[in-house]
Formats: C-alpha cells, sequence, structure tokens
C-alpha cells in the first residue's frame, strides 16, 4: 500500500479532482440534444408512481433547487419541464475509469472517494514537474480534449484544503489554497463547507454559537473533542488547517451498497 507519511508537511502537493454533474455530463455528452435543458439522473416520477430519487443532474436543473438525494417527486414539482434518464451506471463505470487512467499518467498515489471524484497526490510525480497547478491543468486538459468533459480541481498541501479549493471555483474551476492563504481562507469557511460536518452537526455548533472557520478556531481542544467524541479532534486541526490524513492509494473496502 502506497501512502504517504503522516506529518504535517505543508510542502505537500495535493489535488483533488471531482468531475462536474458527472453522469449528466456524460448523458449530455453523448446526446446533444440534451443541452440547456434541465436534466435529472432519476427515475421519472410520471412513469413510476412518484417514486424514485435523484442520483445527481445538470447545471441547468440545479437553477430551480435541485439537487442529489431528493426525491423525483420533489423534482418535478420544482421544474415541470425537467427531463428524467434512468441512467446507465455500466456506462458512467467504464467513463470514470477512462478518468482514473488520465489520472494514472501523471502519479500512482491516487484515492479515489467516489465514480466522479478523486486525491491525488503529486508532491513526487510522473512528469517530473514541482507545480501542482501545472498538473492540475494538464489533467484537466487531457480529460476535455479526450473525453469531452469537465472537471473542477482543488490545489493544496492536505486532502481537507484541496477538496474546499474543487468546490470553490465550480464548473470547470481550479483554485488553489496556498499554505500563507488557509489561515485567512479557513476563518471565513460557513462551518457547513468542512469536512465530515453535516446538518446535523452544523445544526449543534450553531447552537453552540459556531458558524464559521473562526469561531471553531477559537474552541479549546478539550471543549471540541466533549461536545463531539473524537471528531473534535478533526475539526480542532481543520480549524487551523492541519489535516493528517495521507493519500491512500490503496483502501480496504469497509461496506458494500447496492441500489434499485
Amino acid at each position: 500500500m502506497l501512502i504517504f507519511p503522516l506529518v504535517n508537511d505543508t510542502s505537500r502537493k495535493i489535488i483533488h479532482m471531482d468531475m462536474d454533474a458527472f453522469f449528466a455530463a456524460v448523458e449530455e455528452r453523448d446526446n446533444p440534444s440534451l443541452k440547456g435543458q434541465p436534466l435529472v439522473i432519476g427515475q421519472d416520477p410520471r412513469q413510476s408512481g412518484g417514486r424514485g430519487v435523484v442520483a445527481t443532474c445538470n447545471y441547468e436543473a440545479r437553477k430551480y433547487g435541485i439537487h442529489s438525494a431528493m426525491s423525483s417527486k420533489e423534482a418535478l414539482e420544482l421544474c415541470p419541464k425537467a427531463i428524467f434518464i434512468s441512467g446507465n451506471y455500466e456506462k458512467y463505470r467504464e467513463v470514470g475509469e477512462q478518468v482514473r487512467e488520465i489520472f494514472r499518467r501523471y502519479t500512482d498515489l491516487i484515492e479515489p472517494v467516489s465514480i466522479d471524484e478523486a486525491y491525488l497526490d503529486v508532491t513526487e510525480n510522473k512528469i517530473q514537474s514541482k507545480s501542482a497547478v501545472k498538473i492540475a491543468r494538464l489533467i484537466q486538459h487531457d480529460i476535455w480534449e479526450e473525453l469531452h468533459l469537465t472537471a473542477s480541481a482543488g490545489v493544496s498541501y492536505n486532502k481537507f484544503l484541496a477538496k474546499i479549493a474543487s468546490d470553490y471555483r465550480k464548473p470547470d474551476g481550479l483554485c488553489t489554497i496556498h499554505p500563507s492563504q488557509a489561515e485567512e481562507f479557513i476563518k471565513r469557511l460557513p462551518i457547513e463547507s468542512f469536512w465530515g460536518i453535516g446538518p446535523v452537526t452544523a445544526q449543534r455548533m450553531h447552537s453552540l454559537g459556531i458558524h464559521n472557520g473562526e469561531q471553531l478556531r477559537a474552541c479549546s481542544q478539550e471543549m471540541l473533542t466533549r461536545q463531539f467524541g473524537k471528531a473534535g479532534i478533526l475539526y480542532y486541526e481543520f480549524s487551523r488547517g492541519i489535516d493528517l490524513r495521507p493519500v491512500e492509494a490503496v483502501r480496504i473496502r469497509k461496506s458494500v451498497g447496492c441500489e434499485h
């Protein structure tokens, strides 16, 4: 198993690559008549008696408030003219593997998060480049030229910041958080944007007067562990720009999911 040492090394070069509205983008690529129309990947509630869940949707559909995990019925209510496609997951897996083949041209330290996103450690890389930004741009270029899809990239010195950066300028964006910028960036960050903080935890933090990174940083580690257990240690470190998690090229599978 290839992993990077567990040290808070700000010289590390981590990229988070995230395909933009991946399933919907593949369908638009393969059927150009769908472009510019609100497209939802999920069962059409008009044909399923109102059942079904949104797997993802394109950016046109998101303008209406549609998002992943929403019921298809609610999505249709928000946008009656939405086009529903049940999805071709075998095709998406094949394209996802093509994307990973592009990643492997630059590094073998690749940690897939899902079918459409991954962390790459390019501190040492196959093209001997000192610039992670250059590598991110090359990957984006290759994905577009070869697969006609777009991806957003985040570059920083750890996984936490790289992930935040990749979300910052979607779609087809590239954002870098330099070590010298991290503290100010984190201060302004809404607590909901922190890794591992979902709606329930965010609400609990709000009740404690914690709404952003600056307020989180003001909390002691003892207080955060008392309130949130072991996760409190991560929150304490993240608020200081510290993320000791390595990019793991091999991970032990902890669960198997099945969807109908």
